[in-house]
């Protein structure tokens, strides 16, 4: 949280309390100084939201806005990019935290680092393409998901990175106590809708990561000790204080229902196809590529099962006709494949997202991604609103994925949590709770 925070919005309880908006502001301000953290987050959520970047420039130039005390600016200036770290551009209107992320910086050596910038992030004062990494780590929210996206866009230098954490609904249906709390500041939305937003503002997904409980711990642990302990002898030293109190209370009824996403986006350039550079073409299986894709999939899995579920698939009733990709490169050959196939959830219909392959003299090359992503546009256009998957949650988060478990969703026998995932591509449709009931040839 920074001075561009929710207190902005915090105004009709206070002018009932009899206190003045800048007074409560300046209440509040005080009540959340010195603490580690303003906003939910974790030195590994950080390094994980990191990871997902992929690789950076030598010395990358990283811009963090709304860095409160600094606590993601200082570690991305030690670790973001080569062993010379990063130089970081910490922005934030409230002159404290700049203050102490100073301080800081220069204790450990990084003041050669850090630059600090008073500024409103909805104004930000930088020539386009000054940055190589934005990061706003809980604060995107002052000025809307969505604008953020559009107004932030400008500042990335080719090929650069932004990554931003967005509180959100983590339930279908939220209650009326959480949203008593939180519509009169912000319009949560779901994962399914923020990832849409990021797609139509024309970013890639490159990473989905749903922060821990583990994560509010370390900013609200900090935060209710001192308000415990906080001088309220003022009116406007109570109304923050009773404010505050609200808000730990709701995130221990209601914390279920919400939660913190962080997502990693790279703008879509000219000819970019999801990170393959536009080598790849994705279109629909012909009948002439029977004998390429399988032979993909014989030569993607070390056993055959794969590739005879594929033609398994084909003859059975959960086959979808124009739901099967390929991609191919520019000599025409097929350099990997995708299915979607019919499932249920509790008997409501779905689709499952398995197998996926790709040529193993081309993997890492953007083909799998390349097919993955054409083939779930191809399941959207259709009108299908539930996509699952049993895979590796390190890489189908950069479609939108999200563990299944959010839902209540879960395979049918025992698997990691992480592993199944879940995409929701029509949020206006009730997303099922149970168990996934497979096509026969799945053998489950």
């Amino acid at each position: 949280m920074t001075d561009n925070t929710r207190t902005t919005d915090i105004t009709d309880t206070t002018r009932v309390s009899g206190v003045s908006r800048d007074a409560f502001v300046a209440a509040f301000m005080e009540l959340h100084g010195g603490l580690p953290r303003q906003a939910p987050g974790s030195d590994a959520t950080t390094r994980h939201l990191l990871s997902l970047c992929g690789p950076l420039p030598e010395r990358p130039r990283v811009l963090d806005l709304g860095c409160g005390p600094g606590r993601s600016a200082l570690l991305l200036a030690a670790e973001a990019g080569g062993a010379g770290g990063a130089e970081v551009t910490a922005v934030d209107l409230h002159r404290p935290f700049l203050d102490e992320l100073a301080t800081a910086a220069r204790s450990r050596g990084l003041a050669g680092r850090v630059r600090t910038v008073r500024a409103d992030m909805g104004a930000l004062p930088f020539p386009d393409g000054s940055f190589d990494l934005i990061w706003a780590e809980g604060s995107a929210y002052v000025i809307g998901f969505d604008r953020a996206l559009a107004e932030w866009k400008r500042l990335l230098a080719p090929g650069g990175t932004l990554v931003l954490t967005e509180c959100e609904w983590t339930v279908e249906d939220p209650s009326a106590g959480a949203r008593a709390f939180w519509d009169p500041q912000v319009a949560l939305r779901s994962t399914a809708r923020d990832v849409a937003a990021a797609q139509a503002a024309g970013y890639r997904v490159r990473g989905v990561h749903l922060l821990p409980d583990s994560d509010w711990a370390e900013y609200y642990g900090p935060l209710a000790e001192r308000v415990r302990t906080v001088d309220a002898s003022t009116p406007a030293r109570a109304a923050a204080r009773d404010w505050t109190r609200a808000e730990l209370d709701v995130r221990e009824r209601h914390g279920h229902e919400y939660g913190y996403t962080g997502f990693v986006l790279s703008p879509v350039t000219a000819g970019d196809s999801g990170g393959d550079g536009g080598r790849w073409t994705a279109r629909p299986e012909a009948e002439a590529d029977r004998a390429a894709v399988r032979a993909v999939n014989l030569a993607a899995f070390d056993t055959p099962l794969e590739a005879d579920l594929v033609d398994a698939l084909r003859a059975d009733a959960s086959w979808l006709p124009g739901l099967s990709y390929v991609a191919e490169g520019p000599d025409g050959s097929v350099a990997a494949h995708a299915l979607l196939t019919r499932c249920e959830v509790d008997g409501v219909p779905a689709l499952a997202l398995a197998p996926v392959a790709a040529d193993p003299a081309l993997q890492r090359s953007g083909a799998g991604s390349a097919v993955v992503r054409a083939l779930l546009a191809a399941a959207r256009e259709r009108g299908e609103a539930l996509v699952l998957v049993l895979g590796h949650p390190a890489y189908y988060p950069r479609f939108g994925f999200v563990p299944a478990s959010r839902f209540g969703i879960r395979a049918p026998f025992e698997v990691p949590d992480g592993a199944m995932m879940a995409l929701v591509l029509d949020d206006g449709v009730p997303v099922p709770s149970g168990t996934v009931e497979y096509p026969d040839p799945f053998g489950v």
